[in-house]
């Protein structure tokens, strides 16, 4: 059993593309466009250390369904069809924490790449606290 907690509250905010999770009265938004980028999915993340395929054209991806999995986690659809990735409690805090170092390695890659300009969002998501969000 983890000790990661678990969010008390997961709302889809599609207006701002964003998927909200809170922890208490700490309010994390993690982006449609970051969840997708990142996916636990082999098909995202490969077999193995080095495998992993880089996600472009996701800047418009929407989510279009979230199923819970067992309690340890959910699965997210997204309109360009993925839905293969298990995000698990652990994983998704670890975006909650880790999201503006994980957002700018990820716009680094697409600039290394030669796709500038590929990304929806320009800058980093950060965290809020009490009860308000930011972006």
């Amino acid at each position: 059993m983890s000790d990661t907690p678990v969010p008390t509250a997961i709302a889809l905010r599609t207006t701002s593309r964003v998927l909200e999770l809170s922890y208490g009265d700490t309010n994390y938004q993690l982006p449609f466009e970051f969840l997708r980028v990142y996916s636990p999915s082999a098909e995202v993340r490969g077999h193995g250390q080095g495998q992993e395929v880089l996600q472009t054209g996701k800047r418009n991806v929407e989510i279009t369904a979230i199923e819970p999995v067992g309690h340890y986690a959910i699965r997210i659809v997204f309109s360009d069809g993925h839905d293969s990735g298990i995000y698990s409690w652990d994983l998704l805090r670890s975006f909650c924490q880790n999201q503006p170092r994980l957002w700018d390695e990820y716009l680094d890659k697409l600039q290394t790449a030669g796709h500038p300009g590929e990304s929806g969002r320009d800058v980093p998501m950060i965290k809020s606290s009490g009860g308000g969000c930011a972006v």
